[in-house]
């Protein structure tokens, strides 16, 4: 009996509004899916323009292109005889839906809308498509006419439904209806269908892949049945970096499964299926709470002339763990796509000696990394974008050091309160990175603004250590930091130019998503930059980085870096040592910060209901008038310097408590800095302890 089914998904490294390199991707894993014998292939959300469109999505260009790339998609000979699903704005009735089109050999068979939509965080589809809410009701959409001309169908189902083949059931899942409580794949396998596709746009988080396999995993478990997952991968435009992982699950284990961090533009993952499994699964485990219903209230969608199965094919079962998933390339792919897409030649980056410019340096080595061993496994698209990058036609990268020389500027910014155990980390770690390094004093141009200022007012600031006000303080550290972030973007945009070679450099930024929290930087120094891997990634997490970079690639200068106590060298050196340290600066530990973070924005915490929650959980550290004191200076710094985070660089989005001013934390920037009844409470209760 031909019960053994081979489909395939896969991850595809789209671009916003790239509906050429779009369509040829798209193409290339429907030609990947055949040759691996599957007759269905499932791709990512909105896969023909582009998750990440914005605003376009608004414009009738964006879906008059769509559809003529499904017109291509529908006439390509590549499509035939295998059932392809793919993602695309439609609107019908003068409403605008995100939507999967299933079509097979020029014939639409059915266009399914999203129902339940991602609108927290850093989703905003509201904004532009509507849910469809006709729950197990489909209408007819009438086809633009270039499509009537290919298919030979005026209209076709649109709607909550089904597709029926001669062999089985496949039903549609979008993205975010995976997490909802109430997730359609539920109803779908206890009214009888088998396989069940989630096509996604799902960005990569810290710790989030693991709550995503769970959910595949589960989901089958309880039900039973056949899961494909689809994923976007890549930077497709903005701050996120979408992480891949398509796999393909049978009754709760995840049998086949893509790379989560990898630069192959196209990925397919296939399995192949034994039916028999899903009905004898569903024969012990769920006949019980089998109802009897009808999916759709018209007539089911059907190419009852077309069958899944076939006979002579291996089943091939392999069981992944959750837990082999990795957290730490994410960035590294992610200025890989952002480099080879902007059109420039490498990146800069100011290379203090601390751990938030090393571990920028070190992410920019471990895209190195990434880039040659895609080369060397033969991946020709890489080797023609580095070469792109580095304006060689004949350049093949041998090893990441050698690359790291051609793509990496580092520069220490010597100034007279750097001390030399920096000036020799940041040597040292660029040495083992094999950057282009070079140090720049910066005492000329600071003496040369200070020099215009007292010109004009009469009056030369001097730091405290010298008796010099608080405010004369800040402003003489803030004028090296920013003297910095010009020097930056000077070099970034001639050194290459100094060499005789072609193309400029990206400034990459170095503040951590903890000091973002506070404002614990200067507006506009070296965090203002032109896109920044750490910013979304907390103190605590650079330093396992960091640490994975010594155990990985025997980066062992970063030990010193690990070691030494984080500091901004922005004061006078005390005896010859760093006398400032970040922490101290601040008020509270990097540590706490993070928990304090995650209070604020995950668990939604005002200033008292985090006093309340933090005097039980620092019990054993704390009084709760410390606690007291810790929270309210907290919001305070946080309240004062919230205006920063308007003006912060771009980051890439990795942690769920980012303070992210674009659209991720949508919070005012002009404070009640005094916090009054919230404080007010915070002191009653204490009083109470």
């Amino acid at each position: 009996m031909g019960r053994k089914v081979t489909l395939a998904t896969c991850s595809l490294n789209q671009w916003a509004l790239d509906f050429d390199g779009n369509f040829e991707r798209i193409l290339k894993s429907i030609d990947v899916s055949k040759s691996r014998g599957a007759k269905y292939r499932l791709g990512p959300e909105l896969e023909i323009c582009g998750y990440g469109c914005g605003d376009h999505f608004y414009e009738s260009d964006t879906l008059l292109h769509s559809f003529q790339v499904l017109k291509k998609l529908l006439e390509s000979p590549s499509t035939q005889d295998i059932i392809c699903d793919v993602g695309m704005p439609i609107m019908h009735h003068n409403v605008r839906y995100n939507c999967r089109v299933l079509f097979l050999n020029r014939k639409i068979l059915l266009i399914r809308p999203k129902m339940m939509m991602a609108n927290h965080g850093n989703y905003r589809e509201l904004r532009w498509f509507s849910p469809w809410k006709k729950l197990r009701q489909v209408e007819e959409y009438f086809l633009p006419r270039m499509l009537q001309e290919v298919t030979g169908q005026d209209t076709v189902p649109f709607g909550d439904c089904v597709l029926s083949t001669k062999d089985t059931c496949i039903g549609s899942e979008i993205c975010a209806e995976l997490w909802s409580p109430r997730s359609p794949h539920v109803d779908m396998s206890l009214d009888g269908v088998e396989i069940i596709t989630n096509s996604s746009a799902s960005h990569h988080e810290l710790r989030k892949a693991d709550a995503r396999v769970n959910l595949i995993m589960s989901a089958t478990h309880k039900c039973g049945g056949i899961y494909l997952y689809a994923n976007q991968k890549g930077c497709d435009g903005d701050r996120l970096y979408y992480d891949g992982c398509a796999m393909l699950a049978v009754n709760g284990d995840i049998v086949a499964r893509g790379a989560q961090f990898s630069l192959d533009d196209v990925e397919v993952v296939t399995a192949t299926f034994d039916l028999e499994d899903v009905r004898s699964y569903r024969g012990e485990t769920c006949q019980p709470h089998l109802v009897s219903s009808s999916i759709l209230s018209d007539p089911l969608p059907t190419c009852l002339w077309f069958g899944l199965c076939s006979v002579d094919i291996d089943i091939g079962k392999t069981c992944f763990k959750p837990d082999e998933l990795s957290n730490g390339l994410g960035p590294a792919c992610w200025l890989w796509d952002y480099l080879r897409r902007s059109g420039q030649a490498g990146f800069l980056v100011p290379l203090s000696g601390g751990v938030d410019s090393s571990s920028t340096a070190c992410i920019v080595y471990s895209m190195c990394v990434l880039v040659c061993r895609a080369v060397q496994d033969g991946n020709n698209q890489v080797l023609e974008d580095v070469r792109r990058v580095v304006c060689d036609p004949s350049y093949r990268p041998q090893e990441p050091r050698e690359l790291c020389g051609r793509v990496f500027t580092t520069c220490y910014m010597d100034s007279e309160n750097s001390s030399e155990d920096t000036h020799n980390r940041a040597k040292e770690l660029a040495n083992q990175i094999g950057s282009t390094h070079m140090t720049i004093n910066i005492e000329l141009a600071v003496k040369g603004m200070l020099g215009i200022f007292s010109l004009v007012t009469g009056k030369l600031p001097s730091f405290r250590a010298n008796g010099g006000s608080d405010r004369e303080n800040l402003a003489l550290q803030n004028i090296q930091a920013r003297i910095r972030m010009v020097l930056a973007y000077l070099f970034a945009q001639l050194s290459l130019w100094a060499q005789g070679r072609p193309g400029g450099l990206l400034v990459l930024g170095s503040a951590n998503v903890d000091e973002s929290l506070t404002g614990y930087f200067t507006k506009y120094d070296c965090s203002s930059a032109d896109i920044n891997p750490i910013g979304g990634i907390s103190k605590t997490d650079l330093k396992s980085f960091l640490h994975y970079c010594v155990d990985h690639f025997q980066l062992h200068s970063l030990r010193g870096i690990l070691a030494a106590p984080p500091t901004a060298e922005l004061e006078p050196l005390m005896e010859g040592q760093v006398s400032q340290t970040d922490e101290t600066d601040m008020g509270m530990t990097y540590a706490e910060l993070s928990v304090m973070g995650r209070l604020r924005k995950i668990s939604k915490c005002g200033p008292y209901s985090m006093f309340c929650k933090l005097i039980h959980t620092w019990r054993e550290t704390l009084s709760p008038t410390q606690v007291a004191v810790t929270v309210k200076h907290f919001f305070r710094r946080y309240s004062v310097n919230r205006h920063k985070m308007t003006t912060i660089t771009p980051s890439y989005h990795a942690e769920s408590y980012s303070p992210d001013d674009n659209r991720f934390d949508l919070r005012p920037f002009l404070y009640n800095t005094r916090w009054s009844l919230q404080f007010r409470c915070i002191d009653d209760e204490r009083g109470t302890q």
